[in-house]
């Protein structure tokens, strides 16, 4: 177990705005800390209903927990005007990566930095403030959530620092990067679209994981790919070096550099994104069909954001037969808007999850919000780049996330306001798309409003799809 999850274990009323509240920590392949597991199994047999929310972008008990307080902190007004309801609260712990550089709207900086005040002065060595580096506190962020990798993390931060002009280094830095996340290139034949539909990627959302065989996010030419990313970094108003008169006789260039930070970063947001996946699956979804033996009266209802949402999503599919969630909702969900859908314009199986919105006795909701940088520019561009072909499809289409644009290919399926979606009849069940845009708005790049997640409106719709609260 890591520090962050001993440190769960001796206190399970971390979080302050609600009660009763319990830490749920998983590691990396969905095995949850045995005292929280129990304390909750034990806690909730006198509730009616438990909400557990997933952070997507946290790798440390303090931010994660911040961010549980904030989030919850309307719910005890809200709740109160169901008085024969009795809630409960979780907060899932698990672990994710988030860049330093990401903002967090309205978080204190003291509760993001908490984790990495004794970042070793060694580190701190390997970094610049030139250009591209990667701050001490991202390494130590890339060396909590892929342990035994110091050395690795070290030579990228040399890499990035020092910004070499020979081509030959970033393929270096490319080989460092699928060494850190394990992601590996895909089988030249379902890169060239030869191979079944399951080797193709985030069309069916990370099939290709399932099948055995990565996307080629770290292969083909890099340097044109950096060239890429340094472009969407440029779009969302980050700095990036100019396009021209950069490169010296054929050397790389700073812009690069720029575009080659931002090719680890969704590498390890892809790595980050099927962890979230098989803690829910194998994690989340099987504890959740303990608590219905142990505590059969309780309805709980799912709330995850960013890579949480996958995982809360993924639960459904970890679920013991005929043990259902009371309703899901999911804040700027990072996965494909395909995932529950079937069939598909490019694939008559449907995505990962099709029908697993069976397992919910009330509504999924999916917020999305047209502010999202990440989702709504890099997500797509992360995707495409993955190796595969645009097909007959728009780009934003084939590649677009759930959190960005909702559920598509899903006739029938209602698309709100968030207004509409908290003043009139809210569905009882099947899947709601419903536009955040009004309060998802805030937060500057590379991100834009992607972790504005913590309104009161927010709070309330997911006690509207709990059934509980008007």
């Amino acid at each position: 177990m890591s520090a962050d999850t001993e440190a769960g274990t001796s206190n399970v009323t971390r979080v302050t705005s609600v009660q009763p509240y319990w830490d749920l920590t998983f590691d990396a392949d969905g095995d949850p800390d045995p005292l929280q597991r129990d304390a909750l199994l034990a806690g909730a047999r006198g509730l009616t209903d438990l909400v557990v929310f997933s952070h997507g972008w946290n790798n440390d008990l303090s931010t994660a927990n911040a961010l549980y307080d904030r989030f919850y902190a309307p719910f005890p007004a809200l709740v109160a005007t169901a008085p024969k309801a009795r809630f409960g609260f979780a907060g899932v712990h698990w672990p994710s990566m988030r860049f330093s550089d990401e903002p967090i709207p309205d978080f204190p900086h003291a509760a993001v930095a908490a984790a990495f005040d004794a970042v070793d002065s060694a580190v701190d060595s390997a970094v610049t403030d030139d250009g591209p580096a990667l701050d001490a506190r991202t390494q130590a962020a890339l060396v909590a959530v892929f342990p035994g990798s110091q050395d690795v993390v070290a030579a990228l931060a040399r890499l990035l620092a020092e910004q070499p002009q020979e081509p030959e280094r970033l393929a270096e830095f490319t080989g460092l990067v699928r060494q850190l996340t394990g992601v590996a290139p895909r089988p030249a034949a379902a890169a060239l679209g030869q191979g079944t539909p399951a080797a193709h990627g985030d069309d069916r959302d990370d099939m290709a994981s399932a099948a055995g065989a990565e996307p080629q996010l770290l292969a083909g030419d890099a340097v044109a790919m950096c060239d890429l990313l340094a472009d969407a970094r440029e779009q969302v108003g980050c700095p990036v070096a100019p396009a021209q008169g950069e490169a010296i006789l054929g050397g790389l260039g700073r812009r690069v550099w720029d575009g080659a930070k931002e090719l680890l970063r969704q590498a390890t947001y892809y790595a980050m994104k099927g962890r979230a996946g098989t803690v829910g699956e194998q994690g989340l979804g099987p504890l959740l069909g303990r608590l219905a033996t142990e505590a059969p009266g309780v309805r709980v209802h799912l709330v995850g954001h960013s890579f949480g949402a996958r995982l809360v999503s993924f639960a459904l599919r970890g679920l013991p037969p005929g043990v259902r969630a009371g309703s899901v909702t999911l804040l700027q969900g990072a996965f494909s808007h395909y995932t529950f859908s079937g069939p598909l314009p490019f694939d008559a199986r449907g995505g990962a999850l099709h029908g697993m919105q069976q397992r919910i006795t009330g509504p999924l909701v999916a917020c999305h919000s047209s502010h999202d940088q990440a989702l709504g520019v890099f997500y797509p561009l992360a995707s495409r780049i993955a190796g595969e072909d645009e097909s007959l499809l728009g780009f934003g289409d084939r590649w677009g996330a759930i959190g960005h644009d909702g559920f598509q290919a899903m006739a029938g399926t209602p698309s709100l306001t968030l207004a509409a979606a908290l003043a009139g009849p809210f569905p009882g069940g099947g899947c709601v798309s419903v536009d955040a845009s009004a309060v998802v708005c805030s937060g500057g790049p590379p991100s834009g409003a992607h972790s504005d997640i913590c309104h009161e409106e927010l709070a309330r719709l997911v006690l509207r799809a709990s059934g509980r609260v008007t």
